[in-house]
């Protein structure tokens, strides 16, 4: 009997679920008042990938401080698999993130037009707020930071706010500039993601005991101004939940792809799409809030729906952990320590501007702040840090709300960025 340890270890699904696994252990144990939960997956997901990164694919790389010149002769099949997709592939990266947001968008969709009707504008002014507060942050960095290439600099906004779509513009926006400007771009967008994940996690377990929000009055209220809202309305369709309709969640998931690979022209900016997370989240919240048509129904159990968020979320944690791992703890020993404040810096002041605009100047309550701010930085594992901190999957409505606009304007501030810096 033979037993392949390398070919074992570098297969995407050990490490995958080793991380997962160990950070959900991580995760159950509390420092104070304080646990990660699910966001655990992150942080396992970041020394595993680094660990194996570091060991079966930089070793054989020409120049470890320049990827891009490729790996030296005859180095082996899975130090080339490594170079070319990571430690995890972006195809296991947006499957898991899928499930996740049409799981989420399900749950949360039967009380979304609610949510749009009594706070409408205000999503729209928040998704501007933010991100208009984070592009605002990396300019001055830009000014304070003036050792570091100003194109990483502005990678670091698309990866503080966990932006794909953003990242896309950017690179587009600085082809003009030669493939080293792009590389740049990528480098501070691999370096910022971890610590703009890390910001929103620390930011919804720790704004309620700053703030000092009590968590089941916020949960209360919200559940109050939806029963007004719905005694306004008048009686709603009763729709029968079913166990699962799995017809039903593949459609969701089938169409909210589609319709994140439509590009929408739009002037200055050019092509705009909602990408995969924005397409399946506002897919979801639709069906979700219709219920119902024909044969498939869109409203099924909380507890199956529960399921599957959790072991997606878990995954898709870990995944993130995974892929960018080594570029994180490699940023933090060298010159990318600097990008790595800067994202969190940039993420800090994003948040806090808006949930203070939100909480003490629209009034609104926890709940809906939580999803909103994570709406306005584009941050799915965000979202996830919101419903377990929350306890609650209604943080999903102020996230679906302001997510479409959230992403507009950091594709928009981060093109002028570029013509800026």
């Amino acid at each position: 009997m033979k037993f392949d340890l390398i070919a074992f270890l570098t297969n995407p699904f050990v490490p995958m679920f080793l991380a997962t696994v160990t950070g959900l252990m991580l995760g159950r144990v509390r420092f104070g008042k304080f646990s990660l939960g699910q966001s655990g997956g992150l942080f396992t997901g970041i020394v595993i990938g680094w660990l194996l990164y570091a060991k079966y694919c930089v070793p054989f790389m020409i120049d470890p401080s320049d990827a891009k010149k490729g790996l030296i002769k005859g180095a082996p099949k899975y130090a080339v698999g490594y170079l070319k997709d990571g430690v995890v592939s972006d195809t296991l990266f947006t499957f898991t993130l899928i499930l996740f947001i049409a799981a989420v968008g399900l749950l949360a969709g039967k009380d979304i037009g609610k949510v749009v009707k009594k706070y409408g504008a205000k999503f729209v002014l928040l998704g501007g707020l933010i991100t208009g507060t984070g592009a605002l942050v990396t300019y001055i960095a830009t000014l304070i930071f003036t050792g570091q290439n100003n194109f990483a600099v502005a990678g670091v906004y698309t990866g503080a706010l966990t932006s794909s779509p953003a990242l896309a513009a950017a690179l587009e926006s600085t082809a003009k500039y030669g493939i080293e400007a792009q590389a740049q771009v990528g480098l501070g967008h691999a370096i910022g993601y971890a610590p703009g994940v890390l910001v929103v996690i620390i930011a919804m377990n720790f704004f309620p005991l700053i703030f000092k929000m009590d968590l089941e009055k916020e949960r209360e209220r919200f559940k109050l101004e939806m029963k007004s809202l719905s005694d306004k309305e008048g009686n709603e369709k009763d729709i029968k939940e079913v166990h699962m309709d799995i017809i039903s969640f593949l459609i969701v998931c089938l169409l909210g792809y589609g319709l994140g690979t439509i590009n929408i022209y739009l002037p200055f900016i050019k092509w705009f799409s909602l990408g995969s997370t924005g397409g399946v989240l506002i897919m979801a919240l639709w069906l979700g809030h219709i219920g119902k048509i024909g044969p498939l129904t869109f409203r099924m159990e909380t507890k199956v729906l529960n399921s599957i968020r959790d072991l997606s979320l878990s995954l898709f944690l870990a995944i993130v952990g995974l892929k960018y791992g080594y570029e994180t703890v490699a940023a933090l020993g060298g010159s990318g320590a600097e990008l790595a404040i800067i994202s969190f810096g940039v993420g800090l002041f994003a948040l806090s501007v808006g949930f203070c605009v939100a909480r003490y100047v629209f009034k609104m309550n926890w709940i809906i702040i939580a999803g909103a701010i994570c709406g306005g930085m584009t941050s799915t594992p965000g979202l996830g840090a919101a419903i377990d901190a929350t306890g609650t999957d209604e943080v999903a409505s102020g996230y679906g709300a302001t997510y479409p606009f959230g992403l507009l304007c950091t594709v928009i501030f981060v093109i002028l960025l570029h013509m800026v810096t």
